[in-house]
């Protein structure tokens, strides 16, 4: 894991190397082992280091190959990456180092474009290619790992954190009105290629990226994940074992690239469990497990250590449980946000951030189970869509959508005001999915679109805010391309979830697989009272907001006279959607 960055000037002129070097400061956190830079002329990289395979000098970044003109920045991790370094080495390629970086060099040269096919893993990557004087960037199929970019007349800018692009001082800051649309009713998912700003950009997952001297650019797609049945049919009982073996493999090979202890997060539900039990039957020495919880309310436990517990006890992990009072939930919130690369909402940031605190003590990589409700159907709201009538677009909106376009109209003011863009988006991603039936579709909007912009976002910004590095296992390639081919009448038995539900029997206690589905609880975030009621109510009736005027004052005061009257249909309080989406403007962007 690693943060990285770069610039390519169109106007022959030399970029600035303390522009790049200010955008490393911002990285220091995604890479606090190594940092330098690198430059030729028009381009400069910049780069720092997490160190996680081949923790020699040899495998520090920016990485150099003058002999095949060559040069890359890279932010991730390549599981395939010893079986390519075999192959590559009978197509005659030499090696310098042993990790993965390198190994996407050489395939570069060997197959051009076509490399990133070959790559299986998260990974964000930029190559100079000193013969052809052009950038090559590309980031992994599920956009795990993140890649930002501005592109102007005169230049084109890049790194892994649009705080990063920010200290450029180069950047449009003003708002862009189809992503706070997104922003509001999304759930705070504003899908590639926009942000919140107009002046930054993201790739899209599974896309390359290559931009030349005049600044011609040009975006190919990659990978599709097709959601239609294979042509041989399979029984129930087939599918499972399919997932069953595609998932331990996953869990395996996480495992082992690593030169690294490798740990779980263990929140308690089936999914971080099923690793556990999934691990144990690959590995002898004890498994380091991690558990965080926080004060209850009256109306939901803060904590779920009665699960996480009966499967430490079952696996005899050495486990290490975290509990965080609510006043320091609330005094670390805003470095929490501080190293939130979008505004988001999901009331476990902070939650991650306060847990990967304490876990890069220990170890610097980690398991989680990101991924697993969305691949298998784990929602409370899918069954909904199931039985609800009407278009495509009218089911998944009913039940997912923070707002109505009409309350959308009332929350911002009337500058902001405009066409209902996240009806359109939605319902054109629906329809390009391909999906044999509906749920089909859904899921595949889920996983390669939603997702990437909620819950994989935030595990990543939260985790790497420690130099902690999260690989997940549920979005492992093979796993995730057959599931997406398996009928969702499998996926949604017994409440969803059915074949990691059979997976995991008689492998993890049973009280763990047939609880509620459970969400990592933050309570205050939910239930605004007190000293978080404060909070929001100074946020949102600061000169800063009103002199943003993103906000109809009349909503905003609706909102604070009854904070916890207005809920979403995900169970997000509305209040704290504002509050958010401010104050992450006020610290990332006011104060870039």
């Amino acid at each position: 894991m690693c943060g990285i960055s770069g610039i390519l000037r169109f106007d022959g002129q030399r970029p600035d190397e303390m522009l790049v070097r200010g955008m490393m400061d911002k990285l220091v956190n995604r890479g606090p082992d190594f940092g330098d830079v690198y430059q030729d002329g028009p381009v400069i990289f910049g780069h720092r280091r997490l160190a996680i395979i081949d923790l020699s000098e040899r495998a520090n970044q920016p990485m150099i190959d003058e002999e095949l003109g060559l040069v890359i920045v890279f932010n991730g991790t390549i599981y395939n990456y010893k079986e390519l370094r075999a192959e590559l080495k009978t197509r005659g390629y030499h090696f310098k180092s042993d990790g993965d970086t390198e190994v996407i060099l050489k395939a570069y040269h060997a197959w051009g474009d076509e490399c990133v096919v070959h790559l299986s893993g998260m990974f964000a990557f930029s190559i100079w290619d000193m013969r052809k004087r052009e950038l090559f960037l590309a980031r992994d199929r599920l956009g795990i790992k993140p890649l930002y970019y501005s592109c102007t007349d005169n230049r084109f800018l890049f790194a892994s954190t649009p705080q990063a692009l920010l200290t450029t001082g180069d950047i449009d800051t003003s708002i862009d009105k189809a992503a706070l649309h997104h922003q509001f009713t999304l759930h705070a998912v504003v899908p590639a290629p926009r942000t919140i700003l107009n002046g930054v950009r993201k790739l899209e997952p599974g896309t390359f990226l290559k931009v030349d001297l005049n600044g011609k650019t040009l975006q190919k797609r990659y990978w599709e994940l097709e959601a239609r049945r294979p042509g041989e049919a399979l029984s129930e009982e087939e599918w499972v074992e399919s997932i069953h073996v595609a998932l331990r493999q996953a869990v395996e090979k996480r495992k082992a690239i690593a030169d690294v202890p490798v740990g779980i997060l263990l929140s308690g539900g089936l999914d971080s469990s099923l690793l556990v039990g999934l691990l144990s039957e690959a590995q002898s020495d004890k498994i380091l497990t991690f558990s965080i919880g926080f004060e209850d309310m009256p109306e939901e436990s803060g904590h779920e250590f009665e699960y996480s517990d009966k499967v430490v006890e079952r696996f005899a992990t050495e486990h290490h449980k975290i509990h965080i009072p609510n006043s320091d939930v609330l005094s670390r919130l805003p470095e929490a946000i501080d190293h939130m690369s979008e505004p988001m909402v999901g009331q476990d940031a902070v939650a991650f951030y306060l847990l990967s605190e304490r876990v890069s003590r220990e170890v610097k990589v980690v398991q989680s189970g990101q991924g697993a409700d969305e691949v298998f159907g784990g929602y409370f709201w899918y069954p909904l869509m199931q039985q609800a009538c009407g278009t495509d677009l009218q089911r998944f909106r009913m039940h997912y959508f923070d707002r109505t376009h009409g309350e959308f109209l009332e929350t911002v003011s009337e500058q902001y005001r405009d066409a209902d863009y996240t009806s359109e988006l939605i319902e054109n991603l629906l329809a390009q999915s391909g999906g044999e039936e509906f749920m089909d579709r859904v899921l595949h909007l889920d996983v390669t679109t939603l997702i990437v912009d909620d819950p994989v976002k935030r595990v990543d910004n939260m985790t790497m805010a420690w130099g902690l590095e999260a690989r997940v296992p549920f979005l492992d390639q093979d796993v995730v391309e057959r599931a997406a081919q398996m009928p969702p009448g499998i996926k949604f038995k017994q409440d969803g979830k059915y074949p990691l539900k059979a997976i995991a029997r008689g492998l993890v206690p049973d009280e763990v697989i047939d609880r509620p589905k459970g969400y990592f609880p933050m309570p205050a975030l939910k239930y605004v009272r007190g000293a978080f009621l404060d909070f929001m109510r100074e946020i949102l009736e600061s000169p800063s907001c009103k002199s943003r005027g993103l906000y109809n004052r009349l909503y905003v005061d609706k909102l604070l006279s009854a904070p916890e009257a207005y809920m979403t249909p995900l169970h997000g309080n509305k209040l704290w959607h504002l509050a958010l989406l401010e104050y992450w403007l006020q610290r990332n962007v006011d104060q870039a």
